[in-house]
């Protein structure tokens, strides 16, 4: 070991030197499918010291979709849990100069529906993240992350894998336990964490759960469908600390959120403000003209945080508009001093006897009802109205459909957004991401 390396820094070194050793070179791709840990951190910064792509597989992908996203990869190198990590003459440093714009990260996104895509990001969008991600979330050298999100997701690589870059201490988590995490909060002392709702909720639901085993934490960032007003303010006071909202996405990580000295109660209303350089606008999905302010449209974002595109060139064509601007597909809203309120996906929006209704609104509604820990609301096909208004809720006690339009009155929320058929869970299917699957919601409707 070199006077004054780490352990950490001697095994990054010998990943690269095994690499270089198995012939790959700047611009290959390194694929692997690891739970998190110091092995997947390590094969992160081996494989960008040799100026080649990191391209990370969810540890639970099935091996149909591993073996379809190796096709689309062709990496140089894979490594599993069965497979050792290659290892040779330490390499402490890149050769020469990594070319900034040259592709770093290929991640797959996340999605409900359809083949998922492959996200590419370069150098120099990950140096401006791993530079601004601390400020961002208002952390310093007494802070410690834990991180239970893959880190083969956007979250898991920016809140693990450049945190850890930066000098902060992560405490990386193999797979999500909600009693193994109060174990490590309380003795890891974990200031700060990132994840989906249903991580929290199952965490504050956990056998021997006491506030006192939480005491450490001081903010908690999420994102993601089911972020609503109830449930930030809920956990604030479960957790005793900051929960606030964050927006941001597979192809345009955290562009906003809120810091400890913004208002809790504006930050719990909406999804933040920008960060760093990141443009945001609203255009109306179908003219494609600016929307005016808190008028709801597509969200558009621009800024060096972007990935650079897919590896479909032509979903690269359809996700960009003239001028630099990715088109998220998401539903938006921006106050006129820039705080950002996402109310649902385009795709979301229910469509009932000619009305438009956003998923969001309804579920912001129904889980501001003390009964309902978490709620999903998708259209389910009607002959004669085209969709009705279906609420998928997770509820300790029965919540029938009269209980339910008799809240929605109360709240006076028009008529035609109330739910027509709801259907009470113990939980909520989720895709690996930790979002919820609204297919397989959609996939349980029947006649009834």
């Amino acid at each position: 070991m070199l006077a004054g390396t780490s352990p950490v820094e001697e095994e990054v070194a010998a990943i690269a030197g095994g690499l270089l050793a198995a012939g790959v070179g700047p611009g290959a791709t390194v694929s692997w499918q690891l739970a998190n840990g110091w092995p997947a951190v390590a094969l992160f910064r081996a494989t960008w010291r040799i100026g080649a792509v990191a391209a990370p597989i969810h540890h639970r992908a099935g091996p149909a979709d591993v073996d379809a996203l190796r096709d689309r990869l062709q990496p140089a190198v894979f490594v599993t849990t069965e497979q050792d990590i290659p290892t040779g003459l330490p390499l402490h440093a890149a050769r020469g100069p990594i070319d900034p714009a040259s592709v770093a990260v290929a991640l797959g996104t996340s999605g409900s529906t359809g083949t998922p895509k492959v996200a590419l990001h370069t150098h120099r969008a990950l140096v401006h993240k791993a530079r601004t991600m601390a400020v961002v979330h208002d952390l310093g050298p007494d802070d410690t992350v834990l991180m239970p999100a893959p880190m083969a997701h956007i979250s898991g690589l920016l809140n693990g894998v450049l945190l850890a870059l930066t000098g902060l201490r992560v405490v990386p988590m193999g797979r999500w336990d909600p009693v193994l995490a109060l174990e490590l909060i309380e003795r890891e002392r974990i200031t700060f964490m990132v994840g989906p709702p249903s991580f929290f909720v199952s965490l504050t639901g956990a056998a021997g759960f006491d506030p006192l085993a939480v005491r450490s934490l001081r903010q908690i960032s999420c994102g993601g469908a089911g972020v609503t007003p109830s449930f930030v303010r809920s956990m604030s006071a479960t957790l005793g600390c900051r929960v606030k909202r964050t927006y941001g996405s597979t192809e345009a990580p955290s562009v906003t959120t809120s810091t400890l000295d913004d208002p809790a109660e504006r930050a719990a209303r909406t999804d933040g403000r920008p960060v760093g350089e990141v443009e945001l606008r609203t255009v109306d999905p179908v003219s494609g003209t600016a929307t005016a302010a808190s008028e709801a449209g597509e969200l558009w974002v621009r800024g060096p945080e972007l990935f650079a595109g897919y590896d479909d060139p032509a979903a690269t064509a359809a996700a960009f508009a003239d001028g630099g601007w990715f088109r998220t597909g998401d539903l938006a809203t921006i106050d006129a001093d820039g705080w950002l309120t996402i109310v649902g996906r385009i795709k979301d929006v229910i469509i009932r006897g000619g009305e438009n209704i956003a998923a969001t609104e309804i579920e912001n509604v129904l889980e501001a009802h003390a009964a309902i820990h978490q709620a999903v609301v998708v259209g389910e096909p009607d002959e004669r109205l085209g969709e009705r208004v279906c609420a998928f809720v997770v509820s300790a006690q029965p919540f029938s459909l009269a209980e339910c339009r008799a809240w929605f009155a109360d709240q006076g929320i028009t008529p035609f957004k109330w739910p027509e058929r709801v259907e009470t869970l113990t939980e909520l299917p989720q895709l690996s991401s930790g979002k919820p699957d609204r297919a397989a919601l959609r996939g349980r409707l029947s006649p009834g």
